[in-house]
Protein backbone atom coordinates (compact mmCIF):
# COMPACT_ATOMS: atom_id res chain seq x y z
CA UNK A 1 0.00 0.00 0.00
CA UNK A 2 3.30 2.26 0.56
CA UNK A 3 4.18 1.89 -3.08
CA UNK A 4 0.85 2.62 -4.41
CA UNK A 5 0.87 6.12 -2.26
CA UNK A 6 4.24 7.21 -3.41
CA UNK A 7 3.00 6.16 -6.98
CA UNK A 8 -0.03 7.70 -6.53
CA UNK A 9 1.55 10.92 -5.38
CA UNK A 10 4.15 11.27 -8.24
CA UNK A 11 1.52 11.14 -10.41
CA UNK A 12 -0.45 14.06 -9.04
CA UNK A 13 2.49 16.16 -8.41
CA UNK A 14 2.70 15.52 -4.50
CA UNK A 15 -0.78 17.46 -4.59
CA UNK A 16 -3.31 16.62 -1.97
CA UNK A 17 -6.28 14.91 -3.66
CA UNK A 18 -9.23 15.78 -1.96
CA UNK A 19 -11.80 14.05 -3.35
CA UNK A 20 -9.79 10.93 -3.07
CA UNK A 21 -9.51 11.73 0.74
CA UNK A 22 -13.51 12.19 0.79
CA UNK A 23 -13.74 8.87 -0.84
CA UNK A 24 -12.61 7.49 2.10
CA UNK A 25 -13.65 9.60 4.95
CA UNK A 26 -16.98 10.19 4.15
CA UNK A 27 -18.22 7.09 2.69
CA UNK A 28 -22.10 6.47 1.53
CA UNK A 29 -24.66 6.04 4.52
CA UNK A 30 -26.08 2.61 5.61
CA UNK A 31 -28.69 1.65 3.43
CA UNK A 32 -30.56 -1.80 3.48
CA UNK A 33 -28.62 -3.22 1.28
CA UNK A 34 -25.18 -2.30 2.26
CA UNK A 35 -24.39 -1.48 6.27
CA UNK A 36 -20.19 -1.69 6.02
CA UNK A 37 -19.54 1.73 5.24
CA UNK A 38 -15.85 1.28 5.86
CA UNK A 39 -15.80 -1.86 3.13
CA UNK A 40 -17.69 1.25 0.64
CA UNK A 41 -15.02 3.86 1.65
CA UNK A 42 -12.40 1.59 0.97
CA UNK A 43 -13.78 0.00 -2.02
CA UNK A 44 -14.29 3.91 -3.73
CA UNK A 45 -10.68 4.68 -2.73
CA UNK A 46 -8.83 1.41 -4.44
CA UNK A 47 -11.21 2.08 -7.02
CA UNK A 48 -9.88 5.91 -7.71
CA UNK A 49 -6.20 4.71 -7.04
CA UNK A 50 -6.48 2.16 -9.73
CA UNK A 51 -7.43 4.43 -12.28
CA UNK A 52 -4.78 6.81 -11.97
CA UNK A 53 -2.41 4.11 -11.86
CA UNK A 54 -3.92 2.63 -14.97
CA UNK A 55 -4.03 5.39 -17.74
CA UNK A 56 -5.60 3.16 -20.11
CA UNK A 57 -8.82 2.85 -17.34
CA UNK A 58 -9.40 6.50 -17.60
CA UNK A 59 -9.60 6.67 -21.05
CA UNK A 60 -12.25 3.88 -21.77
CA UNK A 61 -13.99 5.03 -19.02
CA UNK A 62 -14.23 8.79 -20.55
CA UNK A 63 -15.68 7.12 -23.51
CA UNK A 64 -18.84 6.85 -21.61
CA UNK A 65 -20.64 9.30 -20.59
CA UNK A 66 -24.05 10.19 -18.74
CA UNK A 67 -25.50 13.47 -19.67
CA UNK A 68 -21.71 14.81 -19.93
CA UNK A 69 -20.95 13.69 -16.61
CA UNK A 70 -18.16 10.75 -17.53
CA UNK A 71 -16.65 8.20 -15.66
CA UNK A 72 -18.29 9.45 -12.09
CA UNK A 73 -22.12 9.72 -12.89
CA UNK A 74 -21.53 5.95 -14.41
CA UNK A 75 -20.13 4.96 -10.88
CA UNK A 76 -23.05 6.59 -9.01
CA UNK A 77 -25.48 5.36 -11.48
CA UNK A 78 -24.63 2.14 -10.90
CA UNK A 79 -24.03 2.37 -6.99
CA UNK A 80 -27.56 3.80 -6.85
CA UNK A 81 -28.98 0.71 -8.44
CA UNK A 82 -27.00 -2.10 -6.42
CA UNK A 83 -28.17 -0.16 -3.58
CA UNK A 84 -31.54 -0.49 -3.98
CA UNK A 85 -32.21 3.15 -4.41
CA UNK A 86 -34.01 4.99 -7.50
CA UNK A 87 -31.87 6.21 -9.66
CA UNK A 88 -32.21 10.02 -10.68
CA UNK A 89 -29.50 9.70 -13.52
CA UNK A 90 -30.43 8.63 -17.34
CA UNK A 91 -28.70 8.04 -19.69
CA UNK A 92 -27.55 10.43 -22.38
CA UNK A 93 -28.21 10.78 -25.86
CA UNK A 94 -24.91 9.20 -26.93
CA UNK A 95 -25.42 6.47 -24.55
CA UNK A 96 -24.93 3.07 -26.38
CA UNK A 97 -28.62 1.38 -27.32
CA UNK A 98 -27.40 -1.96 -26.17
CA UNK A 99 -29.20 -2.33 -22.89
CA UNK A 100 -27.44 -5.73 -22.51
CA UNK A 101 -24.72 -4.17 -20.51
CA UNK A 102 -26.84 -3.53 -17.27
CA UNK A 103 -27.10 -7.26 -16.76
CA UNK A 104 -25.22 -7.85 -14.50
CA UNK A 105 -26.20 -4.72 -11.74
CA UNK A 106 -28.28 -6.63 -8.73
CA UNK A 107 -30.65 -5.15 -6.56
CA UNK A 108 -33.32 -3.97 -9.41
CA UNK A 109 -36.92 -3.17 -8.30
CA UNK A 110 -39.79 -4.89 -9.31
CA UNK A 111 -41.65 -3.20 -11.96
CA UNK A 112 -45.21 -1.67 -9.88
CA UNK A 113 -47.14 0.70 -11.68
CA UNK A 114 -46.29 4.37 -10.92
CA UNK A 115 -48.81 6.99 -10.01
CA UNK A 116 -47.99 9.60 -13.01
CA UNK A 117 -50.62 11.72 -14.18
CA UNK A 118 -51.44 11.68 -17.85
CA UNK A 119 -48.55 12.35 -20.02
CA UNK A 120 -49.13 16.14 -21.83
CA UNK A 121 -49.34 16.03 -25.66
CA UNK A 122 -46.18 16.95 -27.13
CA UNK A 123 -47.72 19.50 -30.06
CA UNK A 124 -46.30 20.80 -33.45
CA UNK A 125 -46.82 24.78 -34.07
CA UNK A 126 -46.98 26.58 -36.85
CA UNK A 127 -43.61 26.76 -37.36
CA UNK A 128 -42.74 23.24 -37.05
CA UNK A 129 -41.65 23.05 -33.40
CA UNK A 130 -42.38 20.97 -30.74
CA UNK A 131 -42.54 21.74 -27.32
CA UNK A 132 -42.29 18.94 -24.38
CA UNK A 133 -44.41 19.02 -21.23
CA UNK A 134 -43.26 18.04 -17.87
CA UNK A 135 -45.06 15.08 -16.12
CA UNK A 136 -46.04 16.20 -12.33
CA UNK A 137 -47.30 13.75 -9.63
CA UNK A 138 -50.62 13.32 -9.17
CA UNK A 139 -52.49 15.01 -6.33
CA UNK A 140 -52.08 12.26 -4.12
CA UNK A 141 -48.01 12.20 -4.19
CA UNK A 142 -48.05 16.22 -4.16
CA UNK A 143 -46.23 16.29 -1.19
CA UNK A 144 -43.67 13.86 -2.20
CA UNK A 145 -41.11 15.91 -4.97
CA UNK A 146 -40.97 13.45 -8.38
CA UNK A 147 -37.07 12.96 -9.91
CA UNK A 148 -36.84 14.97 -13.21
CA UNK A 149 -36.95 11.78 -15.22
CA UNK A 150 -39.61 10.68 -16.69
CA UNK A 151 -41.76 8.33 -17.94
CA UNK A 152 -41.41 9.19 -21.46
CA UNK A 153 -39.37 10.10 -24.39
CA UNK A 154 -39.52 14.40 -24.39
CA UNK A 155 -38.86 15.37 -27.72
CA UNK A 156 -37.35 19.30 -28.22
CA UNK A 157 -38.49 19.46 -31.86
CA UNK A 158 -37.65 17.98 -35.64
CA UNK A 159 -33.84 17.35 -36.94
CA UNK A 160 -34.86 16.94 -40.13
CA UNK A 161 -37.70 16.46 -42.93
CA UNK A 162 -37.32 14.32 -46.04
CA UNK A 163 -40.02 14.66 -48.34
CA UNK A 164 -38.50 13.93 -51.82
CA UNK A 165 -40.57 10.29 -51.98
CA UNK A 166 -43.44 10.90 -53.47
CA UNK A 167 -44.83 7.48 -52.49
CA UNK A 168 -45.74 5.41 -49.09
CA UNK A 169 -42.40 4.81 -47.12
CA UNK A 170 -43.08 1.04 -46.49
CA UNK A 171 -40.02 0.84 -43.45
CA UNK A 172 -36.90 2.57 -42.41
CA UNK A 173 -34.39 2.24 -40.20
CA UNK A 174 -30.83 3.04 -39.11
CA UNK A 175 -27.61 1.85 -39.45
CA UNK A 176 -26.22 -0.29 -36.91
CA UNK A 177 -24.17 1.28 -34.34
CA UNK A 178 -24.33 3.86 -36.01
CA UNK A 179 -26.61 7.28 -35.01
CA UNK A 180 -26.61 9.26 -38.76
CA UNK A 181 -27.41 6.55 -41.30
CA UNK A 182 -30.76 6.27 -42.21
CA UNK A 183 -32.17 4.00 -45.18
CA UNK A 184 -36.17 3.91 -45.96
CA UNK A 185 -37.76 1.94 -48.05
CA UNK A 186 -41.03 3.25 -50.49
CA UNK A 187 -44.12 1.17 -52.49
CA UNK A 188 -42.77 2.65 -55.78
CA UNK A 189 -39.67 0.02 -55.46
CA UNK A 190 -36.78 2.85 -54.45
CA UNK A 191 -34.23 2.85 -51.41
CA UNK A 192 -32.98 6.35 -50.34
CA UNK A 193 -30.17 6.37 -48.09
CA UNK A 194 -29.20 9.76 -46.14
CA UNK A 195 -26.71 11.29 -43.66
CA UNK A 196 -29.06 12.99 -40.73
CA UNK A 197 -25.96 14.89 -39.61
CA UNK A 198 -26.19 16.59 -42.74
CA UNK A 199 -29.94 18.27 -42.34
CA UNK A 200 -29.73 19.69 -46.07
CA UNK A 201 -28.07 16.41 -47.77
CA UNK A 202 -30.44 15.39 -50.53
CA UNK A 203 -30.88 11.44 -49.83
CA UNK A 204 -29.37 8.79 -52.27
CA UNK A 205 -31.98 7.33 -54.32
CA UNK A 206 -31.20 3.46 -55.58
CA UNK A 207 -33.87 2.52 -58.05
CA UNK A 208 -34.43 -1.32 -59.38
CA UNK A 209 -37.50 -2.48 -57.79
CA UNK A 210 -40.71 -2.40 -59.36
CA UNK A 211 -42.80 -2.59 -56.50
CA UNK A 212 -42.90 -2.00 -52.69
CA UNK A 213 -40.31 -2.77 -50.66
CA UNK A 214 -41.28 -5.06 -47.88
CA UNK A 215 -38.11 -4.88 -45.73
CA UNK A 216 -34.62 -4.03 -45.90
CA UNK A 217 -31.49 -4.66 -43.85
CA UNK A 218 -27.81 -3.24 -43.12
CA UNK A 219 -24.97 -5.30 -43.12
CA UNK A 220 -23.00 -5.59 -40.07
CA UNK A 221 -20.36 -2.96 -41.07
CA UNK A 222 -23.43 -0.57 -42.64
CA UNK A 223 -21.49 -1.66 -46.57
CA UNK A 224 -24.29 -3.01 -48.08
CA UNK A 225 -28.14 -3.40 -47.51
CA UNK A 226 -30.58 -6.49 -48.67
CA UNK A 227 -33.95 -5.98 -49.70
CA UNK A 228 -36.86 -7.36 -50.26
CA UNK A 229 -39.93 -6.67 -52.61
CA UNK A 230 -43.59 -7.65 -53.90
CA UNK A 231 -41.80 -7.99 -57.22
CA UNK A 232 -40.66 -11.26 -56.14
CA UNK A 233 -36.88 -10.39 -56.23
CA UNK A 234 -34.06 -9.72 -54.01
CA UNK A 235 -31.20 -7.05 -54.07
CA UNK A 236 -28.21 -6.78 -52.50
CA UNK A 237 -26.71 -3.24 -52.63
CA UNK A 238 -23.38 -1.23 -52.15
CA UNK A 239 -23.86 1.92 -50.34
CA UNK A 240 -20.99 3.54 -51.04
CA UNK A 241 -21.31 3.32 -54.93
CA UNK A 242 -25.42 3.25 -54.64
CA UNK A 243 -25.39 0.53 -57.26
CA UNK A 244 -27.15 -3.33 -57.31
CA UNK A 245 -24.80 -6.02 -57.25
CA UNK A 246 -26.54 -8.65 -57.13
CA UNK A 247 -30.62 -9.99 -57.63
CA UNK A 248 -31.89 -12.78 -56.54
CA UNK A 249 -35.12 -13.87 -58.24
CA UNK A 250 -37.97 -15.93 -56.37
CA UNK A 251 -41.38 -17.38 -57.23
CA UNK A 252 -42.89 -16.08 -54.82
CA UNK A 253 -43.52 -12.27 -53.19
CA UNK A 254 -40.57 -11.75 -50.98
CA UNK A 255 -41.73 -10.24 -47.82
CA UNK A 256 -38.81 -10.16 -45.48
CA UNK A 257 -35.14 -10.14 -45.02
CA UNK A 258 -32.16 -10.26 -42.46
CA UNK A 259 -28.59 -10.24 -42.16
CA UNK A 260 -27.05 -13.15 -40.11
CA UNK A 261 -25.08 -11.00 -37.14
CA UNK A 262 -22.58 -13.58 -36.88
CA UNK A 263 -21.83 -14.84 -40.72
CA UNK A 264 -22.90 -11.89 -42.90
CA UNK A 265 -22.41 -14.23 -45.75
CA UNK A 266 -25.89 -15.77 -44.90
CA UNK A 267 -29.02 -13.69 -45.75
CA UNK A 268 -32.52 -14.95 -44.09
CA UNK A 269 -35.41 -14.46 -46.53
CA UNK A 270 -39.37 -14.88 -45.86
CA UNK A 271 -41.93 -15.18 -48.40
CA UNK A 272 -45.30 -15.55 -49.06
CA UNK A 273 -44.65 -19.19 -50.00
CA UNK A 274 -44.53 -19.92 -46.68
CA UNK A 275 -40.76 -20.74 -46.15
CA UNK A 276 -37.30 -18.85 -44.79
CA UNK A 277 -35.24 -19.05 -47.21
CA UNK A 278 -31.06 -18.98 -46.16
CA UNK A 279 -29.24 -17.67 -49.36
CA UNK A 280 -25.21 -17.27 -49.88
CA UNK A 281 -24.69 -13.42 -50.04
CA UNK A 282 -21.16 -14.28 -51.86
CA UNK A 283 -22.82 -16.31 -54.53
CA UNK A 284 -26.83 -15.41 -54.48
CA UNK A 285 -27.64 -19.06 -54.23
CA UNK A 286 -29.86 -20.50 -51.97
CA UNK A 287 -28.07 -22.91 -49.86
CA UNK A 288 -31.19 -24.25 -47.21
CA UNK A 289 -34.67 -23.40 -46.54
CA UNK A 290 -37.69 -24.32 -43.75
CA UNK A 291 -41.49 -24.69 -44.46
CA UNK A 292 -43.50 -23.33 -42.47
CA UNK A 293 -47.65 -23.48 -42.47
CA UNK A 294 -48.08 -19.46 -43.33
CA UNK A 295 -46.38 -16.49 -45.04
CA UNK A 296 -43.76 -15.16 -43.32
CA UNK A 297 -44.63 -11.21 -42.66
CA UNK A 298 -41.47 -10.06 -40.38
CA UNK A 299 -38.35 -12.09 -39.00
CA UNK A 300 -35.41 -10.89 -36.17
CA UNK A 301 -32.40 -12.59 -35.19
CA UNK A 302 -30.87 -13.35 -31.80
CA UNK A 303 -27.07 -11.70 -31.12
CA UNK A 304 -25.77 -15.15 -31.60
CA UNK A 305 -27.00 -15.58 -34.72
CA UNK A 306 -28.46 -19.16 -33.58
CA UNK A 307 -31.70 -18.33 -34.13
CA UNK A 308 -34.08 -17.11 -36.23
CA UNK A 309 -37.77 -15.50 -35.25
CA UNK A 310 -40.38 -15.28 -37.83
CA UNK A 311 -43.93 -14.14 -37.35
CA UNK A 312 -46.47 -15.11 -40.47
CA UNK A 313 -49.83 -13.57 -41.55
CA UNK A 314 -51.82 -15.61 -38.55
CA UNK A 315 -50.60 -14.56 -35.68
CA UNK A 316 -48.13 -17.53 -35.24
CA UNK A 317 -44.49 -17.33 -34.15
CA UNK A 318 -41.69 -19.72 -35.35
CA UNK A 319 -38.44 -20.32 -33.64
CA UNK A 320 -35.96 -21.65 -36.43
CA UNK A 321 -32.41 -22.61 -35.56
CA UNK A 322 -29.75 -21.90 -37.81
CA UNK A 323 -26.53 -23.10 -38.72
CA UNK A 324 -23.99 -20.31 -38.72
CA UNK A 325 -21.65 -22.27 -40.70
CA UNK A 326 -23.42 -23.97 -42.98
CA UNK A 327 -26.70 -22.17 -43.48
CA UNK A 328 -29.14 -25.51 -42.25
CA UNK A 329 -32.71 -24.09 -40.33
CA UNK A 330 -34.71 -26.25 -38.22
CA UNK A 331 -37.80 -25.42 -36.98
CA UNK A 332 -37.87 -25.65 -33.09
CA UNK A 333 -40.90 -23.84 -31.77
CA UNK A 334 -44.32 -22.42 -32.61
CA UNK A 335 -46.16 -20.30 -30.70
CA UNK A 336 -49.44 -17.66 -31.06
CA UNK A 337 -48.60 -13.90 -30.59
CA UNK A 338 -52.27 -14.01 -28.89
CA UNK A 339 -54.98 -16.31 -28.22
CA UNK A 340 -57.28 -13.85 -29.82
CA UNK A 341 -55.17 -12.15 -32.05
CA UNK A 342 -55.20 -14.22 -36.08
CA UNK A 343 -53.90 -11.32 -37.87
CA UNK A 344 -50.48 -10.49 -39.93
CA UNK A 345 -47.50 -9.82 -37.83
CA UNK A 346 -45.74 -6.76 -39.08
CA UNK A 347 -43.21 -6.69 -36.42
CA UNK A 348 -40.86 -9.20 -34.83
CA UNK A 349 -37.97 -7.71 -32.46
CA UNK A 350 -35.54 -9.34 -30.51
CA UNK A 351 -33.82 -7.33 -27.76
CA UNK A 352 -30.86 -8.79 -25.77
CA UNK A 353 -31.87 -7.83 -21.88
CA UNK A 354 -34.75 -6.75 -20.02
CA UNK A 355 -34.89 -5.67 -16.60
CA UNK A 356 -38.97 -6.53 -16.30
CA UNK A 357 -38.07 -10.02 -17.08
CA UNK A 358 -34.15 -9.90 -16.51
CA UNK A 359 -33.35 -11.45 -19.76
CA UNK A 360 -33.68 -11.98 -23.25
CA UNK A 361 -37.06 -10.71 -24.64
CA UNK A 362 -39.27 -10.53 -28.01
CA UNK A 363 -41.71 -7.96 -29.33
CA UNK A 364 -44.39 -8.83 -31.78
CA UNK A 365 -46.65 -6.28 -33.14
CA UNK A 366 -50.18 -7.43 -35.55
CA UNK A 367 -52.12 -5.46 -37.68
CA UNK A 368 -55.13 -5.83 -35.34
CA UNK A 369 -53.44 -4.02 -32.87
CA UNK A 370 -51.94 -6.85 -30.70
CA UNK A 371 -48.51 -6.08 -28.87
CA UNK A 372 -47.06 -8.56 -27.67
CA UNK A 373 -44.27 -9.19 -25.41
CA UNK A 374 -42.57 -12.65 -24.81
CA UNK A 375 -39.19 -13.65 -22.39
CA UNK A 376 -37.27 -15.50 -24.71
CA UNK A 377 -35.15 -19.05 -23.08
CA UNK A 378 -31.60 -19.48 -25.56
CA UNK A 379 -31.23 -22.51 -23.41
CA UNK A 380 -34.17 -23.88 -24.18
CA UNK A 381 -33.57 -23.60 -28.16
CA UNK A 382 -34.72 -20.45 -28.42
CA UNK A 383 -37.98 -21.27 -26.44
CA UNK A 384 -41.03 -18.32 -25.97
CA UNK A 385 -42.70 -17.47 -22.63
CA UNK A 386 -45.64 -14.56 -23.02
CA UNK A 387 -45.05 -11.62 -20.31
CA UNK A 388 -47.79 -9.23 -20.98
CA UNK A 389 -50.17 -8.59 -23.91
CA UNK A 390 -51.89 -5.06 -25.33
CA UNK A 391 -54.52 -4.69 -27.05
CA UNK A 392 -54.94 -1.27 -29.36
CA UNK A 393 -57.10 -0.10 -32.16
CA UNK A 394 -57.05 -2.25 -35.19
CA UNK A 395 -54.50 -0.97 -37.93
CA UNK A 396 -55.67 -0.45 -41.58
CA UNK A 397 -52.21 -0.27 -42.54
CA UNK A 398 -49.37 -2.40 -42.02
CA UNK A 399 -47.86 -0.35 -39.19
CA UNK A 400 -44.83 -1.28 -37.15
CA UNK A 401 -43.83 -0.69 -34.16
CA UNK A 402 -40.32 -1.18 -31.79
CA UNK A 403 -38.94 -1.27 -28.51
CA UNK A 404 -37.39 1.71 -26.05
CA UNK A 405 -34.28 0.32 -25.01
CA UNK A 406 -33.05 3.48 -23.22
CA UNK A 407 -36.17 3.93 -21.83
CA UNK A 408 -36.77 0.70 -20.57
CA UNK A 409 -33.88 0.80 -18.05
CA UNK A 410 -36.16 3.78 -15.80
CA UNK A 411 -39.07 1.48 -14.99
CA UNK A 412 -41.69 -0.12 -17.19
CA UNK A 413 -41.16 -1.57 -20.82
CA UNK A 414 -41.73 0.89 -23.68
CA UNK A 415 -42.91 0.94 -27.09
CA UNK A 416 -43.17 3.26 -29.88
CA UNK A 417 -45.71 2.81 -32.83
CA UNK A 418 -47.20 4.55 -35.59
CA UNK A 419 -51.15 4.43 -36.09
CA UNK A 420 -53.68 5.22 -38.44
CA UNK A 421 -54.15 9.12 -37.07
CA UNK A 422 -51.02 10.41 -37.67
CA UNK A 423 -49.30 10.04 -35.05
CA UNK A 424 -46.72 8.46 -33.05
CA UNK A 425 -47.48 7.00 -29.81
CA UNK A 426 -45.48 5.68 -26.95
CA UNK A 427 -46.81 2.91 -24.57
CA UNK A 428 -46.24 1.43 -21.25
CA UNK A 429 -46.52 -2.32 -21.58
CA UNK A 430 -46.58 -2.81 -17.42
CA UNK A 431 -49.87 -0.15 -17.64
CA UNK A 432 -52.40 -1.46 -18.83
CA UNK A 433 -54.98 0.73 -18.15
CA UNK A 434 -52.76 3.76 -18.97
CA UNK A 435 -50.39 2.34 -21.54
CA UNK A 436 -50.19 5.87 -23.58
CA UNK A 437 -48.05 7.88 -21.86
CA UNK A 438 -46.90 10.18 -24.63
CA UNK A 439 -47.46 10.91 -28.26
CA UNK A 440 -45.85 13.13 -31.22
CA UNK A 441 -47.86 15.16 -33.98
CA UNK A 442 -46.68 16.45 -36.90
CA UNK A 443 -47.69 13.41 -39.77
CA UNK A 444 -50.63 14.38 -42.05
CA UNK A 445 -50.56 10.68 -43.29
CA UNK A 446 -50.86 7.48 -41.34
CA UNK A 447 -47.64 6.46 -39.95
CA UNK A 448 -45.89 3.38 -40.74
CA UNK A 449 -42.69 2.93 -40.04
CA UNK A 450 -40.72 4.19 -36.81
CA UNK A 451 -36.70 3.40 -35.80
CA UNK A 452 -34.35 4.58 -33.25
CA UNK A 453 -30.83 5.03 -34.26
CA UNK A 454 -27.97 3.92 -32.07
CA UNK A 455 -28.34 6.34 -29.09
CA UNK A 456 -31.78 6.56 -29.13
CA UNK A 457 -31.04 10.72 -29.55
CA UNK A 458 -32.84 10.44 -33.24
CA UNK A 459 -35.96 8.90 -33.73
CA UNK A 460 -37.44 8.13 -37.33
CA UNK A 461 -40.74 8.24 -38.31
CA UNK A 462 -42.15 7.53 -41.87
CA UNK A 463 -45.85 7.77 -43.21
CA UNK A 464 -47.82 7.04 -46.38
CA UNK A 465 -47.70 10.02 -47.88
CA UNK A 466 -44.14 9.78 -48.23
CA UNK A 467 -42.96 11.90 -45.29
CA UNK A 468 -39.61 11.06 -43.04
CA UNK A 469 -39.58 12.44 -39.73
CA UNK A 470 -36.41 12.65 -37.83
CA UNK A 471 -37.42 13.75 -34.62
CA UNK A 472 -34.46 14.91 -31.50
CA UNK A 473 -35.00 13.99 -28.03
CA UNK A 474 -34.45 16.10 -25.46
CA UNK A 475 -31.48 15.95 -23.05
CA UNK A 476 -32.97 14.71 -19.54
CA UNK A 477 -31.88 17.66 -16.85
CA UNK A 478 -31.13 16.58 -13.87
Amino acid sequence: MAEVDEKVTKDSDSSLDLDLISCLLQPLAKTGTCSDTSYVGTRRFLLQKKAMLHPSAISQRNDWRCNGKGYTAYRNYIWGLRTGEQSQLSSGSDTPGNSGRWASSPGLQSFEAESWSSSKDIRVNSSISLRSKNITSNTGESSRRIPSVEPAYSFVGMHCIFDSCKSSVTILKFGHRVSNLLAYGASDGSLSVCDVSMVQSMPQQMKGHTKDITDFDFSSNNQYIATSSLDKTIRVWEIAKGHCMRVIYGVSLQLSIRFNPVNNNLVMAGNANKEITAINFSTGRIVNKVHLGNAITAIDNDHTGQFLFSGDDKGFIYTISVNTHTGKLSKTHRHQSSIKSKAPITTIQYRTFSLLVKGSVLLSFAQDGTLSFFSVSLEVKGYLTPCCFLKLSPRVHSIRASFCPLLSLEKGEFIVSGSDDSNVYFYDLTRPKHACVNKLQGHSSPVIGVAWNHGENLLASSDSAGTVIVWKRAKTVI
